[in-house]
């Protein structure tokens, strides 16, 4: 195959047992690539050819595999569909250029389906549906087919005639996913051509499903023909720039990089940071050949790079390293024949590289001394304890297992730290503020360069992300935090990067101890399918664990229920599913992030960690005074803090709103007019030049020996909100009130609002005028600035026209401007300046909009909120008509 020719890259996900081995081996075969057929059962699939593979029929490491159909190359990327090989899973996809989702027509849409499902959409990946195993009793492509648009998108179309000839049936159906389109369609203006179904299919406003039997090769003509006619072109850039999505080892140890090119070309021996490329592999199944030089677009595998990571990007692309998911839960790991610890970690850091699901962690310093390992499930830990023996010779054995827990807090809460012994001086203020649940950790600055210098707050930023910060419950990982710099002081001749180190982590640490923290612990989403008759006990079961249930659906005697529960509660249910159904309840798990602890105070308890003797993290402050160093307690930091800061909290006990933003206000100090009680840089100096040439008489870490274990009646230990304290005594206060802004994608309102949608197909220009109406009407009952905008870019000539109407101002799109494009920029223009809402219900566009500070709401709910609204003016002038 040339370097020339179109390629693609192509993943197929699948929930367990839906067939993905089965199609890549009809993929394969199709093309030529295999001469005879490969088995799951039989185990001699092509890219099944780990040995824990074979024997468990599962795939469990993505691999690939080059393949050429009419001209166009084809890397085939297979990934896991088991839930414990999530992570593997997610990392492939930042690396495909179009994705085949399969489906069991038996099986229908399963609880996994629907979280592979939310991933591609998350990573803006064209997918195509491959329905597959319709050769089974009692497989129905219409039924399948109304459940796909039903849970996953109305614009799933089936194009299974595409080899054929569409029908007009199947013609409108692709019109409809694009309002210009079905206009142009309707007027005759428009061909429904392979070009046409590439471009939506590029846009996400079409889902292709094709029906068919891998096993029995049915359909896979139909699967080739559509990726060739309807794959989206891609555009890369001329500089390098690449993304790592896989680590692994060949058979002689050698490490190797599996990487996409996205922009230039990467040439043998060529250097990357620090590193050198030895050789580029271009892998199919277990066998690769060396290129000298890889062009943009395609994969390849290089040696000679030690320090890449699963997820990083190169070249153009360094810095921007995309979050992962994460383990949930952990287990202490030791060798069952005494090989020494540190023999055991250095082999399991080498399965950590090489596995993003898989997490390790050794406290040296701890007693315990124990090695955590972090993983998605039991089944991950089975095979990785196969791993280790077949691979390194180690029989592993594991404790018992626990949920990962993190901590984060309540309300803003102002945390100092100083660290000030001999010829040493820091002190740091940090404003520690919720943030919205799963987000992680976020940092910025509030503090000017004036009141402490670039390089310093730099500085400070690099030692809040260089380590895992633990809470003050439970000592686990914070998370979900914006944490800002309010202020600090340095001095100009004995500061040392050092020295901000000590006094980042003590205000931090110091922060936390006052904070009203929280308990969060990890969430599965469930789907159980299962008899009618043992309906009521899952539900039961399911309130039992601290889940929460939605409505069921029953389907002829079957129910299916689906919701959200711990991951401590559910993890281990599906025996007992099985047992009390008689074999007949099924259930699939996938993680849902993290939510309030269930339990809090009984983990705390139980965990029985005390924040003042983990002198590792501790929160006290060191000053100076008479020649030596002296530790403060936390507690009584402000009382001996050198700058003053005027953070006002509004009031003792405010809360913070679970996954709401407070609203507060951060008076900026004048630094000129410092109050009395603050000292400044001659002070500093005196106290320095005393302590000098004195001998201290005490040592600062025999002090914090001296304290450890030792509580202070006068204090109380951190204690965890529960949901209902969580909210008692918060109060808001508003910030500074914006003018409201109402953005409307039109086109999106009338083909989800039920009477525009109704009118549409007759005629387009009648349901444009109506919405126009509509939202004239809305906006004089709500006195807001609304912007109705619609799509206009696929005509022909038409540059941007604007309609001022007196309440209203309605926008159409300029030729090859998207009304998607259009609100994105006025997002990024009034997003912090006005108080913006985006109604729409494309998701990607809502996270657009939510990334630029804007409300976000669906057709839906803008439907309601009129109706809403017309119902309160009738009843208020008595029209009873």
């Amino acid at each position: 195959m040339n370097e020339g020719d179109r390629h693609i890259n192509i993943g197929i996900l699948a929930h367990v047992d839906a067939g993905k081995t089965t199609l890549t081996e009809a993929l394969l075969y199709k093309t030529g690539t295999l001469r005879k057929l490969g088995r799951v059962d039989s185990r001699d699939s092509f890219l099944d050819t780990d040995v824990q593979e074979r024997e468990r029929g599962i795939t469990i490491y993505s691999k690939q595999a080059e393949l050429a159909y009419e001209g166009m190359g084809i890397t085939l990327l297979d990934t896991p569909g088991h839930v414990d090989f999530s992570a593997e899973a997610e990392s492939v996809l930042q690396v495909l250029d179009l994705c085949l989702l399969l489906v069991a027509a038996t099986d229908g849409v399963k609880g996994h389906t629907l979280t592979l499902w939310s991933l591609l959409k998350a990573y803006g990946i064209p997918t195509i549906i491959f329905v597959n195993k319709m050769d089974q009793p009692g497989a129905d492509a219409e039924t399948v087919l109304k459940e796909l648009k039903k849970k996953l998108s109305e614009n799933c179309v089936d194009l299974s005639r595409c080899t054929t000839g569409l029908t007009p049936d199947d013609e409108e159906a692709v019109a409809v996913c694009d309002p210009l389109l079905m206009e142009a369609y309707l007027d005759g203006k428009a061909e429904i051509d392979s070009k046409c179904i590439s471009g939506l299919l590029g846009e996400g406003k079409l889902t292709p499903v094709l029906f068919g039997s891998a096993l029995k090769l049915e359909g896979i003509d139909e699967l080739l023909y559509a990726l060739k006619n309807y794959a989206p072109v891609k555009d890369y850039g001329d500089e390098f720039a690449a993304r790592v999505f896989k680590i692994s080892r060949d058979s002689r140890g050698d490490r190797l990089t599996h990487m996409k090119i996205t922009g230039g070309s990467l040439k043998s021996r060529e250097v990357i940071g620090e590193e050198k490329v030895n050789q580029i592999r271009i892998y199919s199944g277990e066998k690769y050949e060396t290129v000298p030089e890889i062009s943009a677009g395609r994969i390849c595998a290089v040696t000679g790079l030690n320090a890449t990571k699963t997820g990083m990007g190169l070249g153009a692309l360094s810095g921007s390293n995309p979050i992962l998911l994460e383990p949930v839960l952990s287990y202490a790991v030791s060798a069952e024949d005494g090989t020494d610890s540190s023999v055991l970690l250095s082999k399991l850091r080498i399965l950590e590289e090489e596995e993003p699901q898989l997490k390790i962690y050794h406290d040296e310093e701890s007693n315990k001394k124990e090695i955590l390992l972090r993983v998605m499930g039991e089944v991950q830990l089975e095979v990785l304890k196969r791993t280790m023996q077949d691979r390194f010779g180690i029989a592993v054995n594991f404790g018992e297992g626990s949920v990962v827990y993190k901590e984060t807090i309540a309300a803003p809460v102002e945390g100092i730290g100083h660290f000030e012994p001999l010829r040493h001086y820091a002190e740091v203020h940090l404003l520690l503020e919720p943030a919205e649940r799963g987000s992680g950790l976020s940092f910025g600055s509030l503090c000017s360069e004036d009141i402490l210098d670039k390089n310093w707050q730099r500085l400070i930023q690099t030692h809040l992300k260089e380590k895992i910060h633990r809470g003050v419950l439970t000592g686990s990982p914070i998370t979900d935090m914006h944490i800002s710099i309010l202020t600090g002081r340095a001095h100009p001749k004995h500061t040392e990067g050092g020295d901000f180190r000590q006094a980042t982590y003590r205000a931090l640490r110091q922060g936390l101890m006052q904070a009203q923290s929280i308990l969060l612990e990890p969430y599965y989403s469930f789907r159980m399918e299962l008899p009618v008759e043992n309906l009521g006990r899952a539900m039961t079961d399911v309130e039992n664990m601290q889940g929460k249930a939605d409505p069921p659906e029953i389907i002829a005697e079957e129910a299916v229920l689906t919701g959200t529960a711990p991951v401590s509660s559910i993890r281990n249910y599906a025996k007992e599913l099985a047992a009390y159904s008689g074999g007949m309840g099924r259930i699939a798990l996938s993680p849902a992030g993290y939510g309030l602890c269930h339990n809090a105070e009984e983990v705390i308890e139980k965990t029985g960690y005390m924040p003042e003797a983990d002198l590792r993290n501790t929160p006290d402050s060191v000053f100076c005074a008479h020649g030596a160093g002296f530790v403060v307690p936390w507690d009584q930091v402000r009382d001996y803090m050198h700058v003053e800061s005027e953070y006002n909290p509004f009031t003792e006990n405010n809360v913070f709103h679970d996954d709401e933003a407070v609203a507060f206000n951060v008076r900026r100090r004048e630094h000129e007019n410092s109050e009395a009680g603050s000292i400044g840089n001659d002070e500093v100096d005196k106290i320095l030049n005393r302590t000098f040439y004195s001998n201290s008489g005490s040592d600062v870490n025999a002090e914090l020996e001296k304290r450890k274990g030792i509580g202070r009646e006068d204090k109380k230990r951190p204690k965890s909100m529960d949901f209902d304290e969580a909210y008692a005594d918060y109060e808001y206060k508003p910030s500074e009130k914006k003018e409201k802004l109402l953005v409307v994608d039109g086109y999106n309102m009338i083909f989800a609002w039920e009477e525009l949608k109704t009118l549409a197909p007759k005629n387009l220009d009648s349901a444009r005028d109506k919405l126009i109406d509509i939202m004239s009407n809305y906006q004089g009952a709500i006195g807001s600035e609304v912007i109705l905008v619609f799509d206009a870019y696929r005509v022909k000539g038409r540059g941007r026209s604007t309609l001022d109407l007196p309440n209203l101002k309605v926008v159409y799109t300029a030729e090859g401007e998207t009304a998607d494009a259009y609100i994105e920029g006025l997002a990024a223009k009034y997003g912090r300046k006005k108080d913006m809402t985006v109604a729409t219900s494309d998701l990607l566009e809502q996270t657009v909009a939510w990334g630029s500070n804007c409300r976000r709401m669906s057709a839906k709910e803008l439907e309601l909120a009129v109706k809403q609204e017309v119902a309160e003016l009738m009843e208020k002038y008595g029209y009873k008509g």
